[in-house]
């Protein structure tokens, strides 16, 4: 098909559509019905298991293995980078880990204890696979959209991303709770994640045949194209010295950045295992409830949000809702019942869709005249995936050693304290 220009309303949507398609992976894989899948594994008196050669706390195993599997990413993204840069073509390793993730998703149908190590591959398959693809993702945003266009175009993204995942949730759910026996139940849960994996490779389709591929040169890849992406990092590294705003931002979204993530990949597990729940039905169904809450209110967030910073500005927005995260954390250690959970997971919905739309347009906004957007971006992502690995494994050893997850996400408290400081400190304008 012929060339779409920059800016075109059709580009756009294709590249928005891709939320569409893998934003079933965090809802039903990271946030809701494989954790309850997960904990459901569990006998309610016995919440060890024993891999790796250690005891771990079944929370802890789950949240050590992410954290180990947002390690690779960070470190596999800028090899990778480097490669497509090299080779003009980021879209096939943007393919590439789209069926990793999805594939991974089909495979944990046969997650479970007996076989916990091709379990976990799978669900590290999962994982790798969803912000692996992610780098790509991203940094096609100031390829095919204008600066003006992009706090939009990357809110209109994270809603589709909502509505789809909402929508694949809803049937899943159904199925789930069409059945009257645990087993049954079970049983409907792994069917969810095949769905997810198709989900995700067919409606990501679309976006692979709109987005341009780039330009094939024909060239090896050699050792030195290998590293090329982290020397593109350290040239992005000397760059931001020479850009106080956008590295005073980048240090403010390092930081605010480990405690988002972080509650987004645990908040199921807490409710299942912190709150306190009538029977084992009330809670399946409490849990799936309250991820709904979250969805379909982060669909808002991500509008209000978006209308917010074009009133106030993007720095003041997110000040804004760090604070508003940073009170949720708080507030967290003392939610008991059903009730309170529902009313902070409604809280946390309305500003988890506006703060990761928002960051991503707000680096994007700031990044200086380039034609290698892949770098800045790649840097961005391994900011993040570091944040994310500090973020878990700090959270997993609270959990681990103190026996409670409450003592981990009030400690979360702190990364929003420090983030609010350091996004003060963002200058309105780029010094010369």
């Amino acid at each position: 098909m012929a060339k779409l220009e920059k800016g075109s309303k059709k580009l756009l949507n294709a590249w928005a559509f891709y939320d569409w398609a893998n934003s079933v992976y965090t809802l039903t894989i990271a946030s809701s019905i494989f954790p309850i899948f997960y904990s459901a594994l569990f006998a309610s008196n016995i919440k060890h298991v024993n891999a790796f050669g250690f005891e771990f706390k079944s929370t802890a195993l789950i949240t050590f293995v992410t954290a180990f599997t947002f390690l690779i990413v960070s470190v596999m993204s800028p090899l990778l980078s480097g490669i497509a840069d090299y080779v003009g073509n980021k879209k096939s390793f943007m393919k590439f880990f789209c069926y990793v993730g999805g594939l991974g998703c089909i495979g944990l149908y046969w997650f479970s204890l007996d076989h916990i190590y091709i379990s976990l591959l799978f669900y590290f398959m999962g994982l790798i696979g969803y912000w692996g693809s992610l780098v790509f993702y991203n940094s096609y945003l100031p390829d095919i959209a204008f600066p003006e266009q992009q706090d939009r175009i990357s809110a209109r993204g994270f809603s589709l991303g909502y509505v789809g995942s909402v929508i694949l949730l809803i049937i899943n759910l159904a199925m789930v709770m069409s059945q009257e026996t645990g087993e049954a139940k079970m049983e409907m849960m792994r069917w969810s994640f095949v769905m997810v994996g198709v989900w995700w490779i067919l409606f990501s389709q679309y976006t692979f045949y709109i987005l341009p591929k780039g330009v094939l040169n024909g060239e090896k890849v050699t050792r030195n194209v290998v590293l090329n992406g982290f020397r593109e990092l350290r040239q992005v590294w000397h760059q931001l010295k020479q850009n106080l705003r956008l590295k005073r931002y980048l240090a403010a979204f390092f930081v605010f950045s480990m405690a988002v993530q972080t509650i987004m990949l645990v908040a199921v597990y807490f409710g299942e295992e912190e709150i306190s729940w009538a029977d084992n039905s009330e809670k399946t169904m409490g849990l799936i409830v309250s991820i709904l809450v979250i969805q379909i209110v982060a669909i808002l967030g991500a509008v209000l949000t978006s209308r917010a910073s074009e009133k106030f500005g993007n720095i003041k927005t997110l000040i804004s809702v760090n604070v508003i995260w940073m009170t949720m954390c708080f507030a967290a250690y003392f939610v008991v019942t059903p009730i309170q959970f529902y009313i902070t997971a409604g809280v946390v919905g309305l500003v988890m869709g506006g703060i990761q739309a928002l960051a991503r347009s707000t680096y994007s906004k700031f990044l200086p005249e380039t034609d290698d957007s892949t770098s800045f971006f790649s840097f961005y992502d391994v900011a993040e995936k570091i944040g994310i690995v500090i973020g878990m494994v700090i959270f997993a050893s609270i959990d681990q050693i103190t026996g409670s997850m409450r003592n981990a996400i009030v400690f979360l408290f702190v990364f929003f304290l420090i983030g609010i400081i350091l996004l003060f400190r963002v200058p309105k304008t780029n010094p010369n």
